[in-house]
């Protein structure tokens, strides 16, 4: 697929994916990933087939090409107690109408990337899941290398909850995997063992930090001395400043 020539003021649009963009689809995925992907998974994206999916598209593109794909966004609903997040996730296990959603594949072809449009993409799949009363999160995998991506989660509040190492096997080669989540609709990451030690921490400091403020508010209302080791008597701290410089020999205490 040749780039195609990006106007000064794009008009960038987001549709849903049908039957008539089977062919640039597929090659966008060919474009963007080392993996190749089946022909079923380009025939449920197009047909809706258990996929949900947008499609990013310039407006203003000439000859017959405002409506072809320049971006693309895929993913599927999961039953939350099936799905590989279960143990990062904080909610009632006993309703298993639960859900999530896993964000399959994310891309932009080269001529129209850093003008916002994969946070665009992905901020459709959030306002989707949103929707979705019984949906806690939404997830995802990006491989190791994929540092622009992984800046992109991060700028967007995913967490990164887990490397998974040799996720991907790509021309003989494994590579690592960072797992993403984006937690809504009161979904959370259950406390860690961590996350409790850091809590009962916190608590500790701030009651020392009380007791220490009350001493010395106490000592405050009280009278305070110095010690002079030569003359063996009390001198009121008023004139510590004096003493130090008039008796040589003094420990102030």
């Amino acid at each position: 697929m040749v780039n195609p020539k990006v106007s000064r003021h794009p008009t960038i649009c987001y549709r849903p994916i049908r039957p008539s963009d089977l062919m640039i689809l597929q090659q966008l995925h060919a474009d963007a990933f080392p993996i190749r992907y089946e022909s079923e998974f380009f025939q449920n994206v197009v047909n809706a087939r258990d996929i949900v999916s947008w499609g990013a598209v310039d407006r203003s593109r000439p000859n017959g090409h405002s409506d072809e794909l320049i971006g693309f966004v895929t993913a599927r609903i999961v039953q939350a107690n099936e799905s590989e997040i279960g143990d990062l996730l904080s909610y009632d296990s006993a309703k298993s109408d639960q859900t999530l959603v896993y964000i399959l594949t994310l891309g932009v072809v080269d001529t129209y990337r850093n003008l916002g449009i994969a946070s665009s993409l992905i901020s459709e799949v959030i306002k989707y899941a949103s929707n979705i009363p019984t949906c806690r999160a939404l997830y995802l995998h990006v491989i190791s290398y994929n540092i622009p991506a992984i800046h992109l989660y991060k700028k967007m509040s995913f967490k990164c909850v887990r490397r998974l190492h040799g996720f991907y096997l790509i021309n003989g080669q494994h590579y690592d995997s960072y797992l993403f989540v984006y937690y809504i609709n009161g979904g959370r990451s259950p406390c860690s063992p961590l996350e409790l030690v850091t809590v009962a921490v916190s608590y500790m400091r701030r009651g020392l930090n009380s007791v220490a403020a009350r001493l010395r508010k106490n000592e405050e209302k009280w009278p305070k001395w110095a010690k002079c080791k030569e003359s063996r008597r009390l001198v009121g701290t008023q004139g510590r400043r004096n003493l130090t410089a008039e008796c040589t020999g003094c420990e102030c205490v």
